[in-house]
């Protein structure tokens, strides 16, 4: 098992219990003692999970931590591909786009380049940039910044001086909690800025956000929902609670192209 899937294992565990002695997880996850106590020191950093005598406790609240990018890319990752599919199609060739950091704009760079769309991305996510990289039919601009050390992402003054030069045709959020009353809201302070200077360079919105995020509320608000042209997600959001978003949500399927 990769240390990412362990991670995002242990971590549920965590959750689901409430507690969970430390004795006997080498044993479970078939590795040495040290792997694990690594996997819980990156667990901890990340604000996850709280290390007691003999044991681990989930952190509270559960929903005001930021979970690690290599947690957070293997998560729901059929339902992202889905939402990035449609988002590639809303892409015409030629146009600008600005991808915030995230997994599921990860997985929107991939359709890009499958696609072989000619446009211009402009990121601050440093793992796109590098799955974009040498593509021909992309040209790829890396905002500047200092990176956030569990996300890979780059943030700081000098990222938002950037994306304030900037007009783009799109630019693509990511979204921790989206809530028919509350907007976007997002768990890490430093992001917003950030966020928001995405927002003002784009002529168009979409926030891009697996089913699993909405109805939900973080720490920190990026936008009300006024702000943002399209929130796209997956079919695994309730009925009730679809019609709260009226005609900017769009749903996809699995099987959607």
């Amino acid at each position: 098992m990769q240390s990412s899937a362990r991670r995002r294992a242990l971590l549920e565990q965590v959750r689901r219990e409430g507690y969970v002695g430390t004795g006997g997880l080498a044993h479970q996850f078939e590795v040495d003692g040290s792997t694990i106590r690594r996997d819980l020191a990156h667990l901890e950093r990340a604000g996850l999970i709280k290390r007691t005598r003999g044991g681990v406790l989930p952190a509270e609240p559960a929903a005001a931590v930021d979970v690690p990018y290599d947690v957070r890319r293997t998560a729901n990752q059929a339902e992202k591909a889905a939402i990035a599919n449609a988002a590639a199609d809303l892409i015409d060739n030629g146009q600008s786009v600005i991808l915030d950091s995230g997994s599921t704009t990860y997985q929107l760079a991939l359709a890009l380049r499958r696609r072989k769309k000619e446009v211009l991305v402009v990121t601050n996510d440093l793992m796109i940039a590098v799955c974009l990289a040498g593509d021909p039919t992309v040209r790829v601009h890396v905002t500047g910044g200092s990176p956030i050390e569990t996300a890979y992402t780059l943030v700081g003054p000098s990222t938002v001086a950037e994306l304030d030069r900037l007009h783009a045709d799109w630019a693509f959020l990511g979204a921790e909690a989206v809530h028919h009353q509350a907007g976007i809201t997002n768990i890490n302070m430093v992001e917003l800025p950030v966020k928001q200077a995405m927002l003002n360079a784009a002529q168009q919105v979409a926030v891009i956000a697996a089913s699993p995020s909405f109805g939900k509320r973080a720490l920190m608000t990026v936008c009300a929902l006024d702000a943002i042209s399209l929130l796209i997600t997956d079919d695994g959001i309730a009925d009730d609670e679809r019609a709260l978003y009226g005609s900017q949500l769009r749903t996809v399927s699995l099987t959607d192209d």
